[in-house]
């Protein structure tokens, strides 16, 4: 691949915004930064989606790659803090707003009017979010059972002591990919009858205990955790929703570049990128014309996933599991809007 621009820091700005109540930059590495600011192409006075702020790696970069504008979209109030920051740096070129990027449409509609030339999607939970206790997304560290990433609806110990045994086994089975799922639920229905199970290391303890063998270099609550941050979020029927928006908002030429870090995710966007760029099969003459073959929305950049290279794994471990889908808008019209859909 071709390297980006380097990316300048603007006087007045961190490479990465600080962190709401810290002394300095938040510690941040955004995963894959140079290949998706190569994807986008950032050109002067175009306009792009940072779908997932995070710490704002994505947006800096896209900033400092060239003169052009960035909306960026979090639900977390602490992102939206740390972008509200941002912004004094880079004045109007740069606009955060606070909600989910399956409404990208409506956020972006009341701060700017252009065509989207480039929409970035960083999957999953944030660093930021993993290292913080009192979110309770990590297993590593002592917190409320909460992994919200808004600040609104259910946590995960509403779930965790409110499901059934077959409800939270077939969760756990489903969004964590876990084989032993009906033994972790039992143990923890068991666990919830003498008391709720309201910390991060409590339910831990209780899938550690649960499973009989282990996977080496794998803490047996991986699985676990994640799939009830993903039920939590509705990560994935929010990230179905995204995908269509920015299909819907996306100019002709404009780039999508995605960055999922499991198979569920990677699955959901290979899907939707592999359906829309795809030219319809010739039917067979002995076969009746289909009624409606659109055309493919979408192109591939790549046929496969990008993956981040041996130097980042080695800088940014988090990096290893990464996956970028990439595409290029045609001038057909979204499959989101057809009607017989």
């Amino acid at each position: 691949m071709k390297r980006p621009p380097r990316q300048r820091t603007p006087r007045g700005a961190t490479a990465a915004p600080p962190a709401a109540g810290s002394d300095g930059p938040a510690v941040h590495l955004p995963v894959m930064v140079e290949a998706v600011i190569e994807v986008l192409a950032p050109r002067d006075g175009a306009l792009y989606i940072d779908a997932t702020f995070g710490a704002g790696g994505y947006s800096c970069a896209l900033l400092e790659a060239a003169n052009c504008r960035v909306v960026a979209i979090d639900r977390d109030p602490d992102a939206v803090r740390r972008g509200d920051e941002l912004a004094a740096a880079y004045g109007g070129r740069f606009a955060m707003r606070e909600g989910n990027f399956g409404d990208m449409e409506r956020l972006v509609a009341a701060v700017a009017s252009h065509p989207i030339a480039g929409v970035a999607f960083d999957l999953g939970v944030s660093s930021i979010q993993l290292d913080s206790p009192e979110r309770g997304f990590s297993f590593r560290h002592d917190g409320p059972l909460d992994m919200r990433m808004g600040s609104a609806g259910q946590n995960a110990g509403d779930l965790v002591n409110a499901l059934s045994e077959t409800e939270l086994a077939g969760l756990i089975h489903e969004f964590g990919e876990e084989r032993h799922a009906r033994r972790i639920a039992r143990a923890i229905v068991a666990t919830r009858q003498q008391n709720p199970v309201r910390r991060t290391v409590d339910l831990a303890d209780i899938v550690r205990a649960a499973i009989p063998r282990p996977e080496p270099g794998l803490d047996p609550a991986t699985r676990t955790f994640q799939a009830l941050r993903i039920a939590v979020n509705d990560e994935l029927g929010e990230l179905d929703r995204g995908l269509e928006a920015a299909e819907r908002l996306l100019k002709p030429d404009g780039r999508l570049a995605v960055v999922s870090f499991h198979s569920l995710e990677d699955r959901r966007a290979k899907k939707f990128l592999r359906q829309r760029s795809e030219t319809a099969p010739q039917p067979s003459r002995h076969e009746p014309p289909p009624q409606s073959a659109p055309a493919p929305s979408f192109r591939l950049l790549r046929q496969r996933a990008i993956k981040p290279t041996a130097d980042e794994i080695a800088r940014n471990p988090r990096a290893r599991s990464a996956r970028l889908r990439a595409a290029e808008r045609t001038a057909a019209p979204p499959w989101s809007l057809r009607r017989d859909r």
